[in-house]
């Protein structure tokens, strides 16, 4: 009887004394640029320790901001940004037209990481989809990106 006890106690402990899970700790060298919708938060990542975080301002309900893994492929230190736009109330004409907007880095089609000089909301949705960032974190992540640079959205 003492023999299945501790027969039954060995293979039962398992089910109810489990380690700790381990997480999986991940490091890159590379740099890397990651936009949590949810936060409305960019955090720039080099050798997997933060460089620079700040608030910003993604797309707009009718105009989200697309998700998933991504590469800059095209960069502008300034250039005019114009598209169509479902927000009438806000463009009567039914398009925007931005001039001069600084800071332009390319990951998706027309989806860009760029410097916004024309509102202050970072930390809410105010975009056409772009990721829009305050001008001086623009700037530095201008120079901290290159073309190749990976951009992650969730």
């Amino acid at each position: 009887m003492r023999s299945l006890f501790i027969f039954l106690f060995i293979l039962t402990f398992p089910l109810f004394f489990k380690p700790p899970a381990i997480q999986a700790q991940i490091y890159t060298t590379e740099k890397l640029i990651t936009v949590d919708l949810g936060s409305q938060t960019l955090t720039a990542w080099e050798g997997g320790k933060i460089q620079h975080q700040t608030r910003v301002s993604t797309g707009m309900k009718l105009t989200p901001t697309v998700k998933g893994s991504f590469k800059i492929y095209l960069k502008y230190p300034v250039k005019d940004m114009k598209g169509p736009s479902p927000y009438k109330k806000i463009y009567p004409s039914g398009k925007y037209h931005l001039k001069n907007v600084p800071n332009i880095m390319y990951f998706y089609q027309g989806y860009a990481i760029h410097g916004a000089y024309w509102h202050n909301n970072f930390g809410r949705v105010a975009s056409h989809g772009c990721v829009n960032v305050p001008l001086s974190s623009a700037q530095w992540l201008f120079n901290f990106a290159s073309n190749g640079t990976r951009v992650e959205i969730f």
